[in-house]
């Protein structure tokens, strides 16, 4: 389930037999967020599979991947893959596209997206302190009906059932 940061069935064998492609470690949770609350985000220390960390920590959860939506507010093609600029009414982010995913450039202004992709602290920090998310896939919810409603309900309910119990349990939140 997405979110839930559960490991999958098989526990640490089947986690350390997942694919891993470009440092990711797709074993771990896209997280539902608003923009904002990446900025609680903090560097995760090495996991003990790889010695490596390229994850970050939120709520006392490992995660690599974030999932936003948010209204299109910029979209630019200048420099041949593209960067758009997503508005989730919390923060905007920036996106950095793929040339597969800005061949054609059919990301205008105004479109309702869905964003999921890896995130990267270190990359957010030096550029006017916004996220940075670098894409995985982008999906036009423009013609669905009550996205945006829909979308902050389902970030709430994300908190609530899953990030709440981790952030309850882990030491930074006992102070």
């Amino acid at each position: 389930m997405e979110g839930s940061g559960a490991q999958p069935v098989g526990g640490a064998a089947a986690a350390a037999a997942a694919p891993k492609r470009n440092n990711m470690d797709y074993t771990l949770a896209a997280l539902k967020l608003f923009g904002c609350q990446l900025a609680g985000a903090t560097e995760a220390p090495p996991s003990e599979s790889d010695g490596t960390s390229q994850a970050q920590m939120l709520y006392g959860i490992r995660f690599q991947r974030v999932w936003l939506q948010g209204v299109v507010v910029l979209a630019d093609y200048r420099d041949g893959a593209g960067h758009i600029l997503v508005d989730d009414g919390s923060c905007v982010a920036e996106i950095t596209l793929t040339p597969k995913e800005a061949e054609g450039q059919p990301w205008r202004e105004g479109m309702y997206v869905m964003v999921l992709g890896s995130y990267s602290g270190k990359e957010s920090l030096p550029r006017a302190n916004r996220p940075v998310i670098k894409v995985h896939k982008l999906v036009d919810l423009s013609a669905q009906p009550d996205r945006e409603s829909m979308w902050y309900m389902e970030v709430v309910e994300a908190f609530n059932f899953f990030y709440l119990q981790f952030s309850a349990a882990s030491p930074l939140m006992k102070r």
